[in-house]
C-alpha cells in the first residue's frame, strides 16, 4: 500500500496527499519499502517530525547521510559526511558557525536591494512592451532569480550562473530523464573558469545514465570550478561566502569540507527556491479568489509567501538514521534503521493547521517546516523569503491578472516537489 510513496513516478501528477493524510491520521509512522534498499520508516505527523529533527543524538544526519538512498560505497559515505548537511553536533556546529557569518540580518539587508533589482529586471523581460502575453514562468522567470542571487552570495560571476542550473538539475533531477543529463549552459558565454571546469563534465554512458551525482566522481566539473573560484577569491576577496570561508584566520576547513560546502550552496541553495517560486505561482493560478485577495490587500504578501511555501513544500522528505532503539507514535524503531521525515505531510497536519489542504493567503504563518527545524534549520531562509517577496511584489504591481496558459509539468522525484514547466498568461 505504501510502495507508491517511494515511486518517483507517483509525483508526476502531484504528490499523493490523500494517502498521506490517511496514513498520518491512522498510523503516523509507516513502513515504506525500497526496490533498491532495506526500506524506511516514514514520519508523517508534525510533532514527530519536530522531535526527529531536534534530537541529533538519537536521529543522526552523519551515520548514513540525509538522502533516502544510501551512498553506494563506504568511500562515498565518508566523503558526503564532510558536508554540513550530513554532520551532527559538534562538527556541524563548527561549520555552521563559519557559514553563518554570511547570513547575518545586516548581510541579508545589504543583499535585498540587489535581489529587488534582479526581480525588477526579470519582470521587465517577462512583460516587454506588450499589454498581455504568455511565458513559461518556471523556466523563464522563477529559475533565474535564485541563480542570480546565489551567484552573488557565492561570489560566482553572473555569466556562470547557468552552471548552477545544470548542476542542480543533475543532482535533484537524477530520477527525471529531462534533467539528469542537463547541459544547457553555453560555455562560450561563461568565464575561463567555467570553460576549464566543463572539460571535466562527465558524459552519459551507453544507456544514457550519468554517474551518481552524490559521489565526488559524479560531479568533477563542479569540484573543479569550486577550486578555481577559490583561487580567484584568494586573489580578489569580496563579501561572499567563499571569500569569508577562505579568510578565517583562526579556524580552517578541510578540502573535503570546502568542496561539500560549495556543492551544498550551488545545488541546495538554488533548487528549493527555484521550485518554491513556481509552486507559489501554481497556488495562485489554481486559487483565483486568493489572487484577488492578495491584489486587493498587498499587506498580505508576507503571510501569503509563507502560505505558498507551506502549501507547496518544495523539499518533501529528508532522512535520518536511528542511533538507538526509539519509539515514535507507538512504532518501535530499531537502531541503525532509516527514519525519513515528511515535510510535505507535516505541513498539512490537521492538528497544527486548520483545513490544511486549503490555500489561504490570510493564514497565520504558523509552524510550517519548509526550512527544517532544530540544529539544521536553513541558514538561507531569510534570503529565500526576501526573493519570493521581491518577485511577487513586482509581479503584482505590474500586472492586473495572472492565469494558466496550459498544463504544468512536474518533476519525476520522490524528494523534490519540482515544477519543470508552468505556462502563464498575464495582463498588465
Amino acid at each position: 500500500m505504501t510502495a507508491p510513496l517511494h515511486d518517483p513516478s507517483t509525483y508526476l501528477q502531484g504528490p499523493p496527499l490523500v494517502e498521506l493524510a490517511r496514513l498520518r491520521r491512522e498510523q503516523g509512522v509507516v513502513r515504506v519499502p525500497e526496490p533498491d534498499g532495506p526500506g524506511y520508516w516514514l514520519v508523517l505527523r508534525h510533532d514527530d517530525v519536530e522531535q526527529v529533527l531536534k534530537q541529533p543524538a538519537t536521529f543522526s544526519s552523519a551515520m548514513r547521510g540525509t538522502q533516502v538512498r544510501d551512498p553506494e560505497t563506504n568511500t562515498d559515505l565518508r566523503y558526503v559526511q564532510r558536508m554540513m548537511l550530513n554532520m551532527d553536533p559538534p562538527e556541524h556546529s563548527r561549520i555552521r558557525r563559519l557559514v553563518a557569518k554570511s547570513f547575518t540580518p545586516r548581510a541579508v539587508a545589504a543583499l535585498t536591494d540587489r535581489i529587488e533589482g534582479h526581480a525588477r529586471a526579470l519582470v521587465d523581460a517577462m512583460l516587454g512592451d506588450a499589454d498581455q502575453g504568455e511565458c513559461d514562468f518556471a523556466k523563464d522567470v522563477a529559475a533565474d532569480l535564485p541563480l542570480l542571487t546565489l551567484a552573488e552570495v557565492l561570489g560566482v560571476p553572473a555569466q556562470d550562473r547557468g552552471l548552477l542550473f545544470d548542476w542542480s538539475n543533475r543532482v535533484i533531477g537524477w530520477q527525471d530523464e529531462d534533467y539528469a543529463t542537463s547541459s544547457a549552459f553555453d560555455a562560450e558565454r561563461g568565464t575561463d573558469m567555467a570553460r576549464e571546469a566543463l572539460r571535466l563534465r562527465p558524459l552519459p554512458d551507453s544507456s544514457g545514465a550519468m554517474p551518481d551525482p552524490r559521489a565526488r566522481e559524479g560531479m568533477p566539473d563542479l569540484y573543479a570550478y569550486a577550486h578555481l573560484l577559490a583561487e580567484n577569491k584568494r586573489a580578489n576577496p569580496g563579501n561572499d561566502i567563499m571569500s569569508i570561508l577562505l579568510a578565517q584566520p583562526d579556524e580552517t576547513i578541510s578540502v573535503e569540507e570546502f568542496e561539500n560546502l560549495f556543492w551544498l550552496f550551488a545545488v541546495a541553495g538554488n533548487e528549493t527556491l527555484r521550485n518554491g517560486i513556481p509552486g507559489g505561482m501554481h497556488a495562485l493560478l489554481t486559487h483565483p479568489d486568493q489572487q484577488r485577495a492578495l491584489r486587493a490587500d498587498p499587506s498580505l504578501l508576507e503571510p501569503a509567501v509563507e502560505e505558498m511555501l507551506r502549501w507547496w513544500t518544495p523539499v518533501m522528505v529528508f532522512r535520518r538514521t536511528a542511533t538507538s532503539p526509539v519509539t515514535l507514535s507507538g512504532v518501535d524503531i530499531a537502531a541503525d534503521e532509516k527514519v525519513v521525515v515528511s515535510f510535505l505531510s507535516a505541513n498539512r497536519d490537521e492538528s497544527v493547521f486548520t483545513d490544511p489542504d486549503r490555500f489561504d493567503v490570510r493564514r497565520e504563518p504558523g509552524k510550517h517546516l519548509v526550512f527544517g527545524h532544530g540544529p539544521h534549520f536553513c541558514l538561507g531562509a531569510m534570503v529565500a523569503r526576501t526573493q519570493m517577496r521581491a518577485l511577487f511584489r513586482e509581479l503584482f504591481a505590474r500586472t492586473s491578472w495572472l492565469e494558466p496558459a496550459g498544463e504544468p509539468a512536474f518533476l519525476r522525484s520522490n524528494f523534490q516537489r519540482g515544477v519543470k514547466r508552468l505556462p502563464v498568461r498575464w495582463r498588465r
